[in-house]
Protein backbone atom coordinates (compact mmCIF):
# COMPACT_ATOMS: atom_id res chain seq x y z
CA UNK A 1 0.00 0.00 0.00
CA UNK A 2 1.44 3.39 -0.79
CA UNK A 3 0.66 5.80 1.73
CA UNK A 4 0.32 9.87 1.33
CA UNK A 5 3.81 11.24 1.63
CA UNK A 6 3.16 13.77 4.74
CA UNK A 7 2.90 10.70 6.55
CA UNK A 8 6.27 10.09 6.22
CA UNK A 9 7.32 13.69 7.54
CA UNK A 10 6.45 12.87 11.00
CA UNK A 11 6.42 10.48 13.73
CA UNK A 12 4.50 9.80 16.66
CA UNK A 13 4.00 11.82 19.79
CA UNK A 14 7.29 10.91 21.85
CA UNK A 15 5.82 12.09 24.73
CA UNK A 16 2.15 9.78 24.52
CA UNK A 17 4.95 7.05 22.92
CA UNK A 18 6.61 7.24 26.41
CA UNK A 19 3.75 7.38 28.33
CA UNK A 20 2.36 4.37 26.48
CA UNK A 21 5.42 1.99 27.05
CA UNK A 22 5.48 3.47 30.88
CA UNK A 23 1.90 2.31 31.50
CA UNK A 24 2.48 -1.12 29.37
CA UNK A 25 5.48 -1.94 32.11
CA UNK A 26 3.51 -1.19 34.59
CA UNK A 27 0.60 -3.35 33.58
CA UNK A 28 3.26 -6.69 33.50
CA UNK A 29 3.63 -5.73 37.03
CA UNK A 30 7.14 -3.61 36.88
CA UNK A 31 7.72 -0.64 39.13
CA UNK A 32 8.54 2.42 37.01
CA UNK A 33 8.46 5.78 38.15
CA UNK A 34 7.04 7.68 35.29
CA UNK A 35 7.53 11.28 35.04
CA UNK A 36 6.56 11.10 31.31
CA UNK A 37 3.34 12.32 31.41
CA UNK A 38 1.73 15.65 30.79
CA UNK A 39 -1.05 15.50 32.85
CA UNK A 40 -2.31 16.77 36.13
CA UNK A 41 -2.47 13.88 38.68
CA UNK A 42 -5.41 15.20 40.47
CA UNK A 43 -9.20 14.21 39.81
CA UNK A 44 -11.61 16.47 37.76
CA UNK A 45 -13.13 18.45 40.43
CA UNK A 46 -16.88 17.24 42.06
CA UNK A 47 -18.65 20.09 40.28
CA UNK A 48 -17.62 19.50 37.08
CA UNK A 49 -18.34 15.53 37.25
CA UNK A 50 -21.78 16.62 38.24
CA UNK A 51 -22.09 18.63 35.51
CA UNK A 52 -21.47 15.67 32.88
CA UNK A 53 -23.79 13.38 35.23
CA UNK A 54 -26.48 16.08 34.93
CA UNK A 55 -25.64 16.54 30.78
CA UNK A 56 -26.44 12.29 30.68
CA UNK A 57 -29.23 12.37 32.86
CA UNK A 58 -30.65 15.05 30.56
CA UNK A 59 -30.39 13.48 27.63
CA UNK A 60 -27.59 15.65 26.05
CA UNK A 61 -25.99 13.05 24.15
CA UNK A 62 -26.85 14.29 20.53
CA UNK A 63 -24.94 16.00 18.52
CA UNK A 64 -24.20 19.54 19.15
CA UNK A 65 -23.47 22.81 16.46
CA UNK A 66 -19.65 22.00 14.97
CA UNK A 67 -18.17 24.87 16.40
CA UNK A 68 -19.53 24.22 19.93
CA UNK A 69 -22.50 24.85 22.02
CA UNK A 70 -23.57 28.66 22.77
CA UNK A 71 -23.29 28.18 26.00
CA UNK A 72 -19.38 26.97 26.17
CA UNK A 73 -18.79 29.50 23.65
CA UNK A 74 -20.06 32.24 26.02
CA UNK A 75 -18.30 30.96 29.20
CA UNK A 76 -15.06 31.19 27.00
CA UNK A 77 -16.15 34.69 25.74
CA UNK A 78 -17.39 35.77 29.37
CA UNK A 79 -13.91 34.41 30.49
CA UNK A 80 -11.72 36.17 28.28
CA UNK A 81 -13.63 39.12 29.10
CA UNK A 82 -13.46 38.70 32.89
CA UNK A 83 -9.57 37.26 33.02
CA UNK A 84 -8.25 39.43 30.29
CA UNK A 85 -10.06 42.05 29.50
CA UNK A 86 -10.77 41.46 26.04
CA UNK A 87 -13.90 40.98 24.23
CA UNK A 88 -15.03 38.72 21.42
CA UNK A 89 -18.31 37.44 19.40
CA UNK A 90 -19.80 33.73 20.20
CA UNK A 91 -18.77 33.29 15.76
CA UNK A 92 -14.89 34.32 16.81
CA UNK A 93 -14.79 31.24 19.11
CA UNK A 94 -14.07 27.55 18.39
CA UNK A 95 -14.96 25.00 20.54
CA UNK A 96 -12.35 21.56 19.39
CA UNK A 97 -11.55 18.56 20.81
CA UNK A 98 -8.51 19.54 22.90
CA UNK A 99 -5.96 22.37 22.47
CA UNK A 100 -4.08 20.40 20.29
CA UNK A 101 -7.44 19.99 18.09
CA UNK A 102 -7.25 23.37 17.76
CA UNK A 103 -3.95 24.35 16.74
CA UNK A 104 -4.17 21.75 14.20
CA UNK A 105 -7.05 23.35 12.52
CA UNK A 106 -5.26 26.85 13.12
CA UNK A 107 -2.69 24.92 10.88
CA UNK A 108 -5.11 23.22 8.28
CA UNK A 109 -6.89 26.68 7.82
CA UNK A 110 -4.07 28.72 7.45
CA UNK A 111 -0.89 27.24 5.99
CA UNK A 112 -0.06 25.48 2.78
CA UNK A 113 2.90 24.64 0.64
CA UNK A 114 5.54 27.25 0.45
CA UNK A 115 4.46 29.19 3.84
CA UNK A 116 6.97 28.84 7.03
CA UNK A 117 5.83 29.54 10.47
CA UNK A 118 8.07 30.20 13.71
CA UNK A 119 8.60 28.34 15.94
CA UNK A 120 10.85 29.59 19.54
CA UNK A 121 12.80 26.47 20.22
CA UNK A 122 12.87 24.33 22.77
CA UNK A 123 8.96 23.51 21.24
CA UNK A 124 6.19 21.60 22.30
CA UNK A 125 6.94 18.35 20.00
CA UNK A 126 3.71 18.83 17.79
CA UNK A 127 3.78 22.41 16.72
CA UNK A 128 5.98 21.56 13.96
CA UNK A 129 4.67 17.94 12.84
CA UNK A 130 1.40 19.93 12.25
CA UNK A 131 3.33 22.58 10.11
CA UNK A 132 4.40 19.69 8.40
CA UNK A 133 1.45 17.51 7.35
CA UNK A 134 0.02 20.80 6.34
CA UNK A 135 3.02 21.05 3.74
CA UNK A 136 4.19 24.31 5.52
CA UNK A 137 8.02 24.95 7.05
CA UNK A 138 8.70 25.12 10.20
CA UNK A 139 11.51 27.57 11.34
CA UNK A 140 13.10 27.05 14.26
CA UNK A 141 14.11 30.28 16.55
CA UNK A 142 16.71 29.11 19.16
CA UNK A 143 16.54 30.60 22.52
CA UNK A 144 19.74 30.07 25.03
CA UNK A 145 18.90 28.12 28.81
CA UNK A 146 21.35 30.42 30.64
CA UNK A 147 19.20 33.58 29.08
CA UNK A 148 15.67 31.72 30.76
CA UNK A 149 14.92 30.95 27.07
CA UNK A 150 14.00 34.36 26.45
CA UNK A 151 12.64 35.41 23.17
CA UNK A 152 15.85 37.73 20.85
CA UNK A 153 13.36 39.69 18.75
CA UNK A 154 16.39 40.88 16.53
CA UNK A 155 16.89 37.02 16.03
CA UNK A 156 13.69 36.58 15.25
CA UNK A 157 13.02 39.09 12.93
CA UNK A 158 16.11 38.06 10.85
CA UNK A 159 14.44 34.90 9.89
CA UNK A 160 11.03 36.32 8.70
CA UNK A 161 11.01 36.01 4.93
CA UNK A 162 8.07 36.54 2.39
CA UNK A 163 6.89 32.97 3.00
CA UNK A 164 6.64 33.71 6.43
CA UNK A 165 2.75 33.34 7.24
CA UNK A 166 3.19 33.28 11.37
CA UNK A 167 4.93 33.51 14.82
CA UNK A 168 3.89 30.79 17.92
CA UNK A 169 3.96 31.58 20.95
CA UNK A 170 3.68 29.41 23.83
CA UNK A 171 4.12 30.43 27.77
CA UNK A 172 4.18 29.59 30.23
CA UNK A 173 6.27 26.91 28.21
CA UNK A 174 6.09 23.29 27.52
CA UNK A 175 8.96 21.81 27.69
CA UNK A 176 10.74 24.75 29.48
CA UNK A 177 8.18 25.89 31.92
CA UNK A 178 9.61 29.12 30.80
CA UNK A 179 7.31 32.26 31.33
CA UNK A 180 7.76 35.87 28.77
CA UNK A 181 6.83 38.77 30.27
CA UNK A 182 5.03 42.01 28.70
CA UNK A 183 8.54 43.49 27.26
CA UNK A 184 9.15 39.88 25.37
CA UNK A 185 5.38 39.82 24.30
CA UNK A 186 5.39 43.60 23.41
CA UNK A 187 8.63 43.28 20.66
CA UNK A 188 6.94 40.50 19.28
CA UNK A 189 4.00 41.96 18.92
CA UNK A 190 5.73 45.00 16.88
CA UNK A 191 7.76 42.44 14.76
CA UNK A 192 3.98 40.55 13.86
CA UNK A 193 2.72 43.82 12.85
CA UNK A 194 5.08 45.38 10.99
CA UNK A 195 5.42 41.93 8.99
CA UNK A 196 1.96 41.24 8.66
CA UNK A 197 2.12 37.81 10.49
CA UNK A 198 -0.08 35.92 12.59
CA UNK A 199 0.41 35.38 16.43
CA UNK A 200 -0.42 32.30 17.30
CA UNK A 201 -0.47 31.76 21.45
CA UNK A 202 -1.31 28.96 22.89
CA UNK A 203 -1.81 29.50 26.36
CA UNK A 204 -3.03 26.13 28.02
CA UNK A 205 -0.71 26.38 31.01
CA UNK A 206 -1.53 30.31 31.61
CA UNK A 207 -2.99 29.35 34.83
CA UNK A 208 0.01 27.24 36.19
CA UNK A 209 2.48 30.25 37.71
CA UNK A 210 4.96 30.67 40.27
CA UNK A 211 6.76 33.32 42.25
CA UNK A 212 4.27 36.02 41.76
CA UNK A 213 4.55 35.26 38.31
CA UNK A 214 1.85 37.01 36.15
CA UNK A 215 0.46 35.32 32.93
CA UNK A 216 0.47 38.11 29.97
CA UNK A 217 -1.55 37.10 27.12
CA UNK A 218 -0.08 38.86 23.77
CA UNK A 219 -3.69 39.64 22.72
CA UNK A 220 -3.97 42.46 25.76
CA UNK A 221 -1.30 44.61 24.22
CA UNK A 222 -3.59 46.35 21.80
CA UNK A 223 -6.47 45.97 19.53
CA UNK A 224 -4.11 45.76 16.16
CA UNK A 225 -2.28 43.00 18.09
CA UNK A 226 -5.05 41.20 19.16
CA UNK A 227 -6.62 41.52 15.38
CA UNK A 228 -3.61 38.75 14.41
CA UNK A 229 -3.78 36.92 17.43
CA UNK A 230 -5.10 33.41 17.67
CA UNK A 231 -5.33 32.12 21.29
CA UNK A 232 -5.75 28.52 22.05
CA UNK A 233 -6.52 27.42 25.52
CA UNK A 234 -8.25 24.70 27.00
CA UNK A 235 -9.80 22.86 29.92
CA UNK A 236 -7.22 20.17 30.39
CA UNK A 237 -4.24 21.46 32.35
CA UNK A 238 -6.27 24.16 34.61
CA UNK A 239 -9.02 21.77 35.83
CA UNK A 240 -7.76 18.14 35.55
CA UNK A 241 -9.74 17.52 32.68
CA UNK A 242 -6.94 15.61 29.76
CA UNK A 243 -9.42 13.12 29.24
CA UNK A 244 -12.41 15.15 28.85
CA UNK A 245 -10.75 16.85 25.40
CA UNK A 246 -12.18 20.21 25.14
CA UNK A 247 -9.77 23.14 23.62
CA UNK A 248 -10.87 26.19 22.09
CA UNK A 249 -9.73 29.20 19.59
CA UNK A 250 -10.35 32.70 19.94
CA UNK A 251 -9.14 34.78 17.55
CA UNK A 252 -10.01 36.60 13.76
CA UNK A 253 -13.29 35.80 12.79
CA UNK A 254 -12.20 35.04 9.30
CA UNK A 255 -9.75 32.15 10.22
CA UNK A 256 -12.36 31.55 13.33
CA UNK A 257 -14.89 30.32 10.52
CA UNK A 258 -12.41 28.64 8.53
CA UNK A 259 -11.17 26.18 11.43
CA UNK A 260 -14.77 25.35 12.02
CA UNK A 261 -15.03 24.64 8.42
CA UNK A 262 -12.45 22.13 8.58
CA UNK A 263 -13.63 20.90 11.85
CA UNK A 264 -17.13 20.30 10.58
CA UNK A 265 -15.67 18.06 7.79
CA UNK A 266 -13.42 16.20 10.38
CA UNK A 267 -14.53 15.34 13.77
CA UNK A 268 -17.70 17.63 13.57
CA UNK A 269 -18.65 18.56 17.60
CA UNK A 270 -16.59 18.29 20.51
CA UNK A 271 -18.12 15.34 23.15
CA UNK A 272 -21.49 16.77 24.23
CA UNK A 273 -21.23 15.97 27.55
CA UNK A 274 -17.48 17.30 28.03
CA UNK A 275 -19.07 20.81 27.05
CA UNK A 276 -21.64 20.80 29.49
CA UNK A 277 -18.52 20.02 31.82
CA UNK A 278 -16.06 23.11 30.89
CA UNK A 279 -18.83 25.31 31.27
CA UNK A 280 -18.96 24.39 34.79
CA UNK A 281 -14.60 24.45 34.85
CA UNK A 282 -14.95 27.90 33.28
CA UNK A 283 -17.18 29.03 35.31
CA UNK A 284 -16.33 27.45 38.86
CA UNK A 285 -13.47 25.70 38.86
CA UNK A 286 -11.07 28.91 39.72
CA UNK A 287 -10.41 27.64 43.61
CA UNK A 288 -9.50 24.34 42.60
CA UNK A 289 -6.90 25.40 40.13
CA UNK A 290 -5.52 27.69 42.63
CA UNK A 291 -5.23 24.75 45.04
CA UNK A 292 -3.69 22.38 42.55
CA UNK A 293 -1.12 25.20 41.52
CA UNK A 294 0.13 25.30 45.61
CA UNK A 295 0.97 21.80 45.44
CA UNK A 296 2.08 21.93 41.86
CA UNK A 297 4.14 25.06 43.32
CA UNK A 298 5.37 22.47 46.07
CA UNK A 299 6.63 19.40 44.31
CA UNK A 300 8.19 22.22 41.62
CA UNK A 301 11.29 22.95 44.35
CA UNK A 302 11.18 19.47 45.55
CA UNK A 303 12.21 17.88 41.88
CA UNK A 304 14.14 20.85 40.70
CA UNK A 305 16.51 21.14 44.07
CA UNK A 306 16.69 17.19 43.87
CA UNK A 307 17.74 17.08 39.89
CA UNK A 308 20.51 19.93 41.00
CA UNK A 309 21.94 17.89 43.64
CA UNK A 310 22.43 15.28 41.31
CA UNK A 311 26.49 14.99 39.99
CA UNK A 312 26.15 15.84 36.22
CA UNK A 313 22.75 17.43 36.42
CA UNK A 314 21.59 21.19 36.13
CA UNK A 315 18.08 22.89 36.10
CA UNK A 316 16.63 25.61 35.81
CA UNK A 317 13.90 26.77 37.93
CA UNK A 318 10.87 26.55 36.20
CA UNK A 319 8.33 29.60 36.16
CA UNK A 320 5.39 28.37 34.94
CA UNK A 321 3.54 24.80 33.53
CA UNK A 322 4.40 21.25 35.41
CA UNK A 323 7.48 20.65 33.99
CA UNK A 324 11.02 20.26 35.10
CA UNK A 325 13.94 20.40 31.88
CA UNK A 326 17.27 19.28 33.42
CA UNK A 327 20.29 19.90 31.38
CA UNK A 328 21.61 16.17 31.45
CA UNK A 329 25.12 17.36 28.82
CA UNK A 330 27.02 15.85 31.96
CA UNK A 331 26.46 12.51 31.70
CA UNK A 332 25.97 11.85 28.21
CA UNK A 333 29.45 10.46 26.92
CA UNK A 334 29.70 7.98 29.87
CA UNK A 335 29.00 4.38 28.90
CA UNK A 336 26.27 2.03 30.56
CA UNK A 337 25.55 -1.87 29.68
CA UNK A 338 24.18 -1.21 26.50
CA UNK A 339 27.62 1.28 25.61
CA UNK A 340 28.13 5.00 25.28
CA UNK A 341 25.08 7.25 26.24
CA UNK A 342 25.16 9.82 23.39
CA UNK A 343 22.39 11.39 23.32
CA UNK A 344 19.11 12.16 25.64
CA UNK A 345 17.55 9.44 23.38
CA UNK A 346 20.27 6.93 24.53
CA UNK A 347 19.73 8.31 28.16
CA UNK A 348 15.81 8.03 28.39
CA UNK A 349 16.02 4.26 26.89
CA UNK A 350 18.86 3.50 29.88
CA UNK A 351 16.83 4.74 32.49
CA UNK A 352 13.54 3.11 31.48
CA UNK A 353 15.04 -0.30 30.91
CA UNK A 354 17.88 -0.17 33.64
CA UNK A 355 16.01 1.78 36.29
CA UNK A 356 12.12 1.93 35.35
CA UNK A 357 12.38 5.71 35.02
CA UNK A 358 10.67 7.35 32.31
CA UNK A 359 11.26 10.42 30.93
CA UNK A 360 10.63 12.06 27.58
CA UNK A 361 14.06 12.96 25.44
CA UNK A 362 15.12 16.04 24.59
CA UNK A 363 15.46 15.94 21.04
CA UNK A 364 11.97 15.85 19.54
CA UNK A 365 11.45 19.51 21.72
CA UNK A 366 14.38 20.80 19.72
CA UNK A 367 17.43 19.78 22.49
CA UNK A 368 20.45 17.78 22.44
CA UNK A 369 21.10 18.39 26.11
CA UNK A 370 17.66 17.71 28.05
CA UNK A 371 15.14 15.90 29.17
CA UNK A 372 11.67 16.45 30.20
CA UNK A 373 10.38 15.43 33.68
CA UNK A 374 6.66 16.03 34.57
CA UNK A 375 6.19 16.70 38.27
CA UNK A 376 2.56 16.25 38.19
CA UNK A 377 2.69 13.79 39.83
CA UNK A 378 2.74 12.52 43.53
CA UNK A 379 5.39 13.65 46.39
CA UNK A 380 6.31 10.28 47.19
CA UNK A 381 6.72 9.42 43.21
CA UNK A 382 8.94 12.47 42.97
CA UNK A 383 11.37 11.74 45.69
CA UNK A 384 11.44 8.14 44.95
CA UNK A 385 12.31 8.56 41.29
CA UNK A 386 14.64 11.30 42.24
CA UNK A 387 16.98 8.77 44.54
CA UNK A 388 16.38 5.95 41.68
CA UNK A 389 18.01 8.69 39.06
CA UNK A 390 21.02 9.69 41.20
CA UNK A 391 21.53 5.78 41.40
CA UNK A 392 21.10 5.05 37.97
CA UNK A 393 23.01 7.99 36.80
CA UNK A 394 26.25 7.13 39.52
CA UNK A 395 26.15 3.51 38.10
CA UNK A 396 27.57 5.21 34.44
CA UNK A 397 31.14 5.27 33.85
Amino acid sequence: MKLASRVGRIAPSPTLAMAATAKAMAAQGIDVVDFSTGEPDFDTPDSVKAAAEAAIRAGFTKYTPSSGTEELRGAVVDKLQHELGLRYEKSQVLISCGAKHSLYNVAEALLEAGDEIIIPTPYWVSYSDQALLNDATAVLLPTKEEEGYAIDAEELERLITPRTKAILVNSPCNPTGATYGRATLEAIAAIALRHDLLVISDEIYEKIVYDGTVHVSIATLGADIAARTVIINGVSKAYAMTGWRIGYAAGPRELIAAMGNVQSQSTSNPCSISQKAAVAALRDGGAFTERMVVEFDRRRRVIVEGLNAIRGVSCRMPTGAFYAFPNVSGVLGRRGPDGVVKTPTDLANYLLNTAHIAVVPGEPFGSQAHVRLSYATGMETITRGLERLDKALARLT
